[in-house]
């Protein structure tokens, strides 16, 4: 048996997500294989073996130069084919997901999404998220390929070294699959990261207004993190859509995340739930992210967060 990890990567620059599927695919038990797709994956090599992948299949063709979902799928599927991989896991991201069900449709195997336990057999039984987080739903897996992604933030990402050999292999890619290739970027400033971040500080309508959520930039710059906001907010156009958490946004898991004005409707708390701590500030001792927060402040959020940031600096002496 052998289960080959999908590696998620932008331009060889690999994305974390894919060491948790990594970590996913060991409990299995067998070899476990990953695919990197496209030459400027190549250097990823020695990562993915010291996270316990004994072969880096790595899938060389003039579309895989940049993102494609069609041309990765295809480019998985034929690989599948190939070596008579009995399992595939990727990572419950955008990418991972729209990946393996283009996969899913090539093999015409069935495929399951954003799982959060796997017991392996002759038929995998199954633990899975479903409506946006608010249900957890055990179903059982039966195909000659199981295809299957993990949830984000479920695995722990953790080295397991392994002997592992880099193997080359060229797709047959049509070329019409490029209609569907990443083709214009917009560059975001660089620093910490929505999804990466240590502490965020979340805005939602709440707030006020655009420029209201000014003391939140500068508490979130005094801890090194970032600011993040509410469907509403984004629905206001006070803030771009690239500072939503949520379902439809960014899923987060920071160390601590600062929920403020947020009432906590459940495509947020999607998005929040995998934070370490939560703190929420809130007029409304009753608001849902209230309830759920590990720590919960019952204030005003124009007066509590300015507080916060002149105790760190008083303390810090600035």
């Amino acid at each position: 048996m052998s289960t080959l990890v999908i590696i998620e990567h932008d331009r060889g620059t690999l994305s974390s997500a894919s060491l948790e599927a990594l970590a996913a695919a060991r409990t299995l038990g067998g070899d476990v294989h990953a695919v990197t797709l496209g030459a400027n994956a190549n250097g990823l090599a020695a990562t993915l073996a010291a996270h316990g992948a004994s072969v880096v299949h790595q899938a060389h063709h003039d579309l895989l130069g940049d993102y494609g979902p069609e041309a990765w799928g295809d480019s998985v599927a034929q690989l599948v084919s190939a070596v008579g991989s009995s399992a595939v896991i990727a990572c419950g991201t955008d990418r991972g997901n729209e990946v393996m069900a283009h996969v899913a449709a090539i093999l015409d195997q069935p495929m399951v999404a954003n799982c959060t336990e796997i017991t392996p057999g002759d038929s995998w039984q199954i633990v899975r998220v479903r409506w946006g987080g608010s249900l957890l739903e055990r179903c059982t897996l039966v195909a000659s390929t199981k295809l299957v992604t993990v949830a984000h933030h479920t695995f722990e990402a953790a080295e397991a070294p392994v002997a592992s050999n880099a193997q080359p292999f060229v797709p047959e890619l049509d070329p019409v699959l490029a209609r569907s290739v990443v083709g214009e970027r917009v560059e975001r400033a660089a620093g910490v990261t929505l999804a990466t971040a240590p502490v965020v500080v979340g805005g939602g309508r709440g707030v006020g207004s655009p420029e209201a959520f000014a003391p939140l930039e500068e508490l979130a710059g005094l801890l090194g993190g970032v600011v993040g906001c509410s469907r509403a907010v984004t629905n206001n156009g006070w803030r771009n859509h690239t500072d939503q958490v949520g379902q439809t946004g960014t899923r987060i898991a920071p160390d601590i995340y600062f929920a403020c004005g947020i009432s906590g409707a459940i495509q947020h708390w999607v998005g929040a739930m995998a934070s370490k701590k939560i703190l929420a500030i809130n007029t409304d001792a009753e608001a849902n992210m209230v309830t759920k927060a590990d720590y919960a402040v019952i204030g005003d959020l124009h007066q509590v967060i300015p507080a916060i940031s002149a105790e760190i600096k008083r303390r810090r002496g600035a």
